[in-house]
């Protein structure tokens, strides 16, 4: 199952204060290194649904989260622990270092 686009601030502060761990791939349309990303939050999202949320952010949609964490480089993913950015990777990385961070936030 594909991870699901935040619609809007709304529903990115609704999962930010109802999740333990939350992953938001930081992302846009017409980014080229995104799309590399984008499979690997679709893995992340089947692999790891049961104990994390794994969503995907439109910055040019929801520019005032971008200006909120500093977002100045995409891909970005942020890593968030009870509400709180625990780690941010920027660029595009192997599936392994999302899997080696997530893990270190799964209690």
């Amino acid at each position: 199952m594909p991870a699901a686009y935040i619609e809007n601030e709304t529903e990115f502060d609704t999962l930010l204060s109802a999740e333990t761990l939350l992953v938001v791939d930081c992302t846009a349309a017409w980014c080229g290194p995104c799309k590399l990303v984008a499979p690997l939050m679709d893995q992340l999202a089947d692999e790891y649904g049961d104990r994390a949320k794994v969503f995907k952010l439109d910055l040019d949609a929801n520019q005032a989260v971008a200006k909120r964490y500093g977002i100045r480089s995409i891909p970005a993913v942020m890593f968030f622990q009870q509400g709180d950015v625990a780690e941010t990777l920027v660029g595009v990385k192997k599936y392994e270092e999302y899997t080696d961070t997530l893990g270190k936030y799964l209690s």
